[in-house]
């Protein structure tokens, strides 16, 4: 009978501990468009922080973020549909990362990519990732 005691015991104290919110529990991302944007440069290690793109209204520190909106908008949110711009870039090779996560129209957006250089970066993603303020 003491197995069965122990045993009963050990599942009421799993039921317990799964009814008790834990601290990170509440994991549901904010709603709305918004993007946080990190771009890392050659072999560094991923940028703390980055700069948050909010649409709708358009802000939050992002240096061009009526353009990186519009440019988000006309593609859904969906950032391998930007438009590239027919840019011509230097074969330079000094590769930069550029990260984006968030939510667009309820849609969770994670999205990274490597690219050559900075030119091919902001040819291929154009305002979204103009975080220097040029």
């Amino acid at each position: 009978m003491k197995t069965a005691g122990a045993a009963l015991s050990a599942a009421a104290l799993l039921l317990l501990a799964g009814a008790t919110p834990s601290a990170h529990a509440d994991t549901t991302p904010e709603p709305g468009n918004w993007l946080m944007l990190t771009v890392t440069h050659g072999d560094a290690p991923a940028a703390e922080g980055g700069t948050l793109l909010r649409c709708d209204p358009p802000g939050g520190g992002h240096p061009h973020a009526e353009e990186a909106c519009a440019q988000l908008s006309a593609t859904e949110g969906r950032i391998t549909a930007l438009p590239a711009e027919d840019t011509l870039c230097p074969m330079i090779y000094a590769p930069v990362t550029a990260h984006a996560e968030g939510m667009w129209h309820d849609r969770q957006v994670t999205w990274t990519e490597t690219f050559p250089n900075t030119c091919t970066l902001h040819a291929r993603t154009g305002a979204l990732f103009a975080l220097d303020g040029t």
